[in-house]
């Protein structure tokens, strides 16, 4: 995007009043409320038509929920970022989120400021979680929260090879393919090759969401 062009935003929630207070508070020059849709369904068929910028998602909805559109947003809008949008903080919620692909998750008591932020600080490609969201997250990495088994079980890593465990942590150290592939002796397609496959595994499309992944599964 441009310096000065609008960032393109389609929300999605259930509930018209919400639509219509989030289109109030983006009502901005800095973006531009280009769709809406009530479920998770619409939100992918809208945001295949329409190609925004940032996705506003709520995580809870009936005919189909937030987080099931996740993947089918990230793999039909190139260059999408989403942010959930949730009245939920448990922990269960922020990590199937961050799993599933999402560039932030932000508490709906947030203030209209936070949002605004939110929404920038996502469309730039970086992560956004709310102030008690973010205390959530850190106390898992630590080991301090427990997580309901159900929720970590099976292991996302259980389901890869050596080799796509290996170009996950040298991922997530930020390290690009052809810098992992000299490292590891293989060409750049061939790890090309294993990052899509992880990621199609783990059903997370973002360098964020993999990062995360593997610092709460003690791989870093």
């Amino acid at each position: 995007m441009s310096a000065g062009t609008p960032i393109r935003v389609l929300v999605v929630d259930d509930h018209a009043m919400l639509r219509e207070g989030i289109r109030s508070v983006l009502a901005a020059p800095t973006f531009d409320i280009v769709g809406e849709a009530s479920s998770g369904v619409e939100a992918v068929r809208v945001g295949e038509q329409l190609k925004p910028d940032v996705v506003v998602l709520d995580i809870s909805m009936p005919g189909g929920s937030g987080l099931h559109a996740v993947p089918a947003l990230l793999e039909r809008i190139p260059g999408v970022h989403i942010l959930m949008l949730s009245v939920h903080e448990d922990l269960e919620y922020i990590l199937e989120s961050v799993r599933a692909g999402a560039h932030g998750y932000l508490r709906k008591d947030s203030t209209p400021a936070e949002l605004r932020a939110a929404v920038e600080t996502v469309h730039r490609g970086e992560a956004y979680f709310s102030a008690q969201v973010a205390t959530q997250l850190a106390q898992a990495v630590r080991g301090g929260v427990t997580v309901d088994p159900a929720v970590r079980a099976p292991l996302a890593t259980d389901v890869l090879t050596a080799r796509e465990k290996e170009i996950l942590v040298h991922i997530a150290q930020g390290q690009t393919n052809r810098e992992i592939g000299t490292e590891l002796g293989i060409s750049t397609r061939t790890v090309e090759a294993h990052r899509d496959s992880l990621m199609r595994k783990l059903g997370i499309r973002t360098v964020a969401g993999l990062t995360r992944l593997a610092l709460e599964q003690n791989l870093l």
